[in-house]
């Protein structure tokens, strides 16, 4: 694909991007030299980031899980990222092939992705739209075809608030997402986290800011704030591979080396 092709679809090749650096460190080829540079360094300050990673998908799988047992056939993953095996609309349509998933992400690669995993999948589709802004979202004509919002979705933001710093108000993000949904509607958050991590885990995110996804780790008295109209659901906010394991061998010795929290929240 030659520079002109890159910008004409958007794709910046100067900076790393953090869809296509969490690509490679899932072990996919979604990605550029300048993310799997990027990656590298990542994983020389954070050797387990691979292992992050893995625990971070493994919870989604579960919360999606959880949504369909609670009733939820509706799904809406806002910054969703390169399409990987065990993806939403495939734990989803597992249970019940009707289930509607809408993937949202402003990354090119991963839309352009995206758009041929699902091409033959009628119940999945995605679209290409900034989160930040709900309304492009929520009024686009896939998500409008795709979900009906007088019905319970899960809107899922993993590992995505992260990357939405305080000063671009993450609370009123969350709240135009939630103002949206219908009662008995879910939240699937995740993020990363300072609390109880090592010197590993600043000097990442240090590197991080250099990228063009800046991220910005919160506690979880700072997650309970942005979830402000939703209900908690147990076991409340908790290091992510505590959050509802399908074993308890799988929490692994220390939780917290996982570098992010979870939770499961319910509009009522």
């Amino acid at each position: 694909m030659s520079e002109d092709e890159y910008a004409r679809r958007g794709i910046d090749l100067d900076k790393p991007n953090a869809a296509r650096v969490y690509d490679y460190i899932l072990g996919g080829q979604l990605n550029y030299a300048v993310d799997r540079m990027f990656a590298e360094q990542v994983l020389a300050a954070q050797p387990n980031a691979r292992e992050r990673a893995r625990l971070n998908r493994q919870w989604l799988r579960r919360a999606i899980r959880f949504g369909m047992a609670q009733g939820i056939r509706q799904f809406l993953d806002i910054g969703s990222g390169m399409p990987t095996v065990g993806h939403v609309h495939e734990v989803a349509q597992a249970v019940d092939p009707t289930a509607r998933v809408v993937y949202v992400d402003n990354e090119p690669v991963a839309v352009a992705h995206s758009e041929i995993v699902l091409d033959d999948n009628e119940n999945a589709a995605m679209v290409h739209a900034d989160a930040e802004f709900p309304d492009d979202v929520l009024e686009h004509d896939t998500t409008e075809m795709m979900l009906d919002l007088d019905q319970p979705v899960m809107v899922v933001m993993a590992l995505f608030v992260h990357f939405i710093p305080d000063e671009r108000d993450p609370a009123r993000l969350v709240a135009a997402y939630r103002d949206a949904l219908a009662p008995g509607s879910y939240l699937a958050l995740s993020s990363a986290t300072y609390e109880q991590q090592s010197d590993g885990t600043a000097r990442a995110v240090a590197m991080y800011q250099k990228s063009a996804n800046p991220v910005t780790p919160r506690s979880a008295d700072e997650l309970r704030a942005l979830v402000d109209g939703f209900e908690i659901v147990d076991p409340g906010i908790v290091f992510i591979p505590e959050w509802r394991p399908d074993n308890p061998a799988d929490v692994p010795a220390n939780p917290a080396d996982c570098g992010g929290l979870a939770l499961v929240a319910r509009k009522n």
